[in-house]
């Protein structure tokens, strides 16, 4: 099997599962929020987890809180702070190329009265600075909602030049960035990043489905999306869980140690398949700056889904589009929104890729790209 889906999620380490086992014994059975000796004790290492998690990530313990999903957390801040910061402003400015979650949160928001401000992006799927600063100009903008690597194209936002233009143009803005797809792929300190909420998830770095973060940086407000018992501070209510924190960071520490070589070593399969399929007439939609962990191709003469198909029967799995919009079997809108046409559109295919992919499993997908153009390509 070669398994090239893994911006749609990753499978579960062997260091995830074994710090599950670790975390499920009698001893960890306790409600954190108890007061006997096991309650203290759960609580303890549910504490101990964040400590850890926030020092991996560069930020304060205080500023981290563990979700369900990555989804989750984009609600909790965008709506959250948008709830919480009614004088800060009525706008929020964006992009249509961003993830469903943060999309239907800013549909969400215009329903609600708030004007949601669109950047025109370039073919490079980045916003065009000039289209921020008409944006900015116009004043009352409470919040910046973007993508550090973009799920589809792994187009990556120049966010240092996108945070100073924000702040010199509207200092009390704050910024939200989805960094679900940045993560362990790309080295990440909160504190150095200057975002103001960030979101993660658990299954996209090879953790269990179930599990993510928010980063709140410290003195900004929102108003908690789920209410409750109070706990991690009244954020997010709901009985704590230091399997699912401890799955989160056990994942984590695998993917940020040897950050640089895996980089490295998908950098060579993404160069090499970019060259390889080229040189058979498919298109890379993915801008050659784009991080190499995702490669977007469109195959000429097969329709996305039927290719996704063909390469199902020789083991090898990919994606259309989003896995989070897959079912509704709808042209990508983030392509469609860099200016792709929609018939390339039409035939984009997804690959990503995980640190454990190899180069080997490149290679034998050129093969199979082969057999299916010999097979089943109209001449």
């Amino acid at each position: 099997m070669i398994y090239f889906d893994n911006s749609a999620t990753t499978f579960v380490s062997e260091a995830v599962k074994a710090k599950i086992i670790e975390l499920t014994g009698d001893s960890m059975s306790a409600n954190p929020g108890a007061l006997h000796k096991l309650g203290n004790n759960a609580a303890q290492v549910y504490e101990g987890i964040r400590r850890e998690t926030a020092d991996l990530l560069g930020a304060k313990p205080e500023e981290i809180f563990f979700t369900s999903c990555a989804t989750e957390s984009a609600n909790t801040a965008i709506k959250g702070y948008m709830s919480r910061n009614k004088r800060a402003g009525n706008a929020v400015i964006s992009t249509r190329t961003e993830h469903k979650a943060t999309l239907e949160c800013l549909e969400y928001l215009s329903k609600s009265g708030y004007e949601i401000r669109y950047l025109k992006v370039g073919m490079d799927g980045k916003p065009l600075m000039e289209s921020l600063e008409e944006e900015l100009g116009k004043g009352d903008v409470a919040l910046a909602c973007f993508t550090l690597v973009n799920n589809e194209t792994g187009s990556v936002l120049p966010f240092e030049n996108i945070a100073k233009t924000i702040k010199a143009a509207s200092p009390s803005t704050a910024i939200y960035l989805d960094c679900v797809q940045a993560l362990g792929k790309m080295p990440i300190n909160l504190m150095k990043l200057g975002a103001d909420m960030c979101s993660f998830s658990g299954h996209k770095i090879h953790s269990i489905k179930g599990n993510g973060v928010l980063y709140v940086k410290k003195g900004v407000r929102i108003d908690p999306l789920i209410l409750g018992g109070g706990q991690q501070e009244g954020m997010r209510s709901g009985t704590q869980s230091p399997v699912l924190a401890g799955a989160f960071l056990a994942a984590l520490k695998e993917v940020t140690t040897g950050i640089d070589e895996a980089y490295a070593k998908v950098s060579e399969i993404n160069a090499y398949l970019r060259k390889e399929l080229r040189e058979r007439g498919a298109e890379i939609l993915s801008p050659d700056d784009a991080l190499p962990y995702v490669l977007n191709v469109s195959f000429k003469g097969f329709e996305s889904e039927t290719m996704l198909h063909c390469l199902e029967i020789y083991d090898i799995y990919v994606s259309t589009v989003s896995a989070c919009s897959a079912k509704q079997k709808k042209v990508s809108y983030v392509l469609l929104e860099m200016g792709v046409d929609r018939k390339t559109a039409a035939n984009a295919v997804r690959l990503s890729f995980s640190r454990h992919n190899t180069m080997d499993e490149a290679k034998e997908f050129i093969k199979c790209v082969d057999q299916i153009y010999d097979q089943f390509l109209v001449k």
